[in-house]
């Protein structure tokens, strides 16, 4: 405690012994002395007003003109704010610090204490382990934490940055010392090394490897924060993306990867992870296993139940009702990353678990369900598993129940494999979903009883994102309606939308009559499914004419002939714009 004491005592200080690590004026450090001496008296904190008024005593509010100094305190680190509500120090003025509270901050404690800002940092001595250096590179990463921090809080040329880059410098130089003085090779430098990986992008990898190590919030996962992490203003920033974007060392190699998902404001993040087979090598690499990520499209044709489905639509493709845009909506902000954590943090979720959703999509044919699943799955970036529920039984005959259970457990055996998380799609999903007999008068219908009992407790322990189609929700039995999280109606799209459908669906280069209006064919009471079929028939039709030009009169019988033959019968895979 002699470092306190005499800077306590310090009649002059700039002779204290820690002047010459607080990197500010004699005039500056004389109020850290006044709080120093405050908070031995048992005060944590001060008014700036009552500080600056006993210090610079005086009728004509000369104390005033000593704001920026507590301004450029607070910068440094030095001093922190009391207050409930703390102002970035950036963008706000000395005055505006007038009548907040102001007390010691932790690392000023420390420095009292210790008198040196270098105490903490590692002895020049071998390392002991691959560990030990894995600790000095995580107190590394730690300090390019604080100066983000202190960027995004202060400003990007604040003076407290200049105070922890300096201790960084020092710890960088001690860790290379350090490596040199080790006679064994350590797994993490040697891999820097053949990699060839520059400075910033031994930082992005290390940041990284500490998220492994501390299982905490993913918050240096994203892109934008790893890239904050290692510039210092604008300029770096832009220049430091092409670190983390297609066809950089770390991506191009194999090092690292990413995952995108949809943020709350409508945005696609990338969250970064390292590679598999990368991070087995550095945390054990004693051992030789070799940890790949098989490719889900290989195993899904070693099988024969799932279709694997990559949407080139989005949800921004396909055309709904209101209602049930806002429906999506909101479940797009539900199984957003963000959303999770926080449920994770309440408790409400595990840890481990990823995004659990069971969802009915339900209404008449055409008026597209499976698309809306398929581009629903291509905005959170994810393939789909998809199976037809009306197969089972043609299938299955004699051993429904059992491979009903094959179904889940099949899809959760390539998720194991994969290690991915694509959407079960139940297509068809009446017969699985409606009202169980309860008058059994029949095999059959004991079979038939069964398979949705077994369908039910699959449904009830389900892991992961699961979307059932089917036509109607009456016939869905109460016991499976109680089980989904999300129950979402499509309707026959109302006049406004037949119009922006056929304007979509339209062939864009193809010739039309003169006067050919929209308006017309929008006033037929349509499916989206019914208008594409439509545009695709009468297309067949009009390119095989000498003057191939379309007409209303094309569309309109070819509108007759399929409400004649019973069209809504038909079964689409739904509709979208292009």
């Amino acid at each position: 405690m002699k470092t306190l004491v005499d800077f306590l005592q310090a009649k002059e200080i700039e002779k204290s012994q820690i002047f010459i690590h607080l990197k500010c004026s004699a005039a500056e450090a004389i109020k850290l002395q006044y709080l120093a001496r405050k908070y031995m008296q048992g005060q944590d904190d001060v008014l700036v007003l009552d500080l600056l008024q006993e210090l610079h005593e005086g009728d004509n509010y000369e104390y005033l003109e000593h704001l920026q100094e507590v301004k450029i305190l607070l910068e440094l680190g030095w001093f922190h704010q009391q207050s409930f509500t703390p102002m970035k120090i950036s963008e706000v003025t000395p005055l505006e610090l007038l009548n907040t509270a102001v007390g010691l901050s932790p690392s000023f404690l420390k420095l009292l204490q210790e008198g040196t800002l270098e105490s903490d940092l590692p002895e020049i001595k071998p390392y002991f382990d691959h560990l030990e250096y894995l600790q000095d590179q995580f107190f590394r990463i730690e300090l390019y934490q604080k100066m983000s921090s202190i960027r995004q809080n202060v400003h990007e040329h604040s003076l407290g940055i200049d105070i922890i880059q300096s201790k960084l410098v020092l710890l960088e130089q001690r860790i290379d010392e350090r490596v040199k003085q080790t006679a064994e090779n350590l797994v993490l430098d040697k891999f820097f090394k053949q990699k060839k990986m520059t400075k910033y992008e031994q930082v992005i990898f290390i940041a990284l490897l500490r998220e492994e190590y501390s299982s905490t919030d993913t918050s240096l996962r994203e892109m934008n924060s790893l890239i904050d992490l290692i510039s210092f203003d604008e300029y770096q920033r832009i220049k430091n993306r092409s670190l983390l974007e297609e066809g950089s060392n770390l991506i191009g190699e194999g090092i690292i990867d990413y995952e995108e998902m949809l943020n709350p404001f409508g945005g696609i993040s990338r969250a970064f992870y390292i590679v598999d087979e990368v991070l087995q090598n550095i945390i054990h690499p004693q051992k030789n296993k070799k940890v790949t990520r098989l490719k889900l499209n290989a195993l899904v044709r070693e099988q024969e139940i799932f279709e694997l489905i990559d949407s080139e639509t989005s949800l921004e493709d396909v055309v709904l009702s209101k209602k049930t845009e806002e429906t999506l909506a909101n479940l797009m902000r539900q199984v957003d990353k963000e959303v999770m954590n926080r449920l994770i943090k309440w408790g409400v979720k595990d840890k481990k678990s990823g995004i659990d959703a069971r969802i009915i999509f339900y209404g008449a044919a055409g008026t597209g369900k499976t698309m809306t699943a398929y581009s629903l799955a291509k905005s959170l970036k994810r393939q789909v598993l998809a199976f037809d529920c009306s197969k089972i039984l043609s299938m299955y005959v004699g051993e429904s129940e059992k491979n009903v259970r094959k179904i889940f457990d099949t899809f959760y055996d390539l998720c194991e494999k994969t290690k991915t998380e694509p959407i079960l799609l139940l297509n068809e999903a009446d017969q699985f979903l409606g009202a169980r007999s309860s008058g059994i008068s029949s095999s059959a219908d004991q079979m038939h009883n069964q398979m949705q009992n077994i369908f039910l407790e699959q449904i009830e322990k389900f892991r992961g994102m699961l979307i059932a189609t089917t036509n109607l929700l009456e016939n869905i039995d109460k016991a499976f309606s109680r089980r989904f999280n999300y129950k979402i109606e499509f309707k026959k799209p109302d006049e406004v939308q037949r119009v922006k459908l056929w304007q979509k669906m339209l062939p864009v280069d193809a010739p039309y009559e003169k006067d050919f209006d929209v308006i017309v064919l929008s006033k037929y009471g349509l499916t989206g499914g019914q208008i594409s079929l439509i545009v695709k028939n009468t297309a067949y039709k009009v390119a095989v004419r000498q003057n191939p030009v379309f007409t209303l009169e094309d569309f309109i019988q070819e509108i007759q002939r399929e409400k004649d033959a019973n069209f809504d019968s038909e079964k689409s895979m739904g509709f979208i714009n292009k």
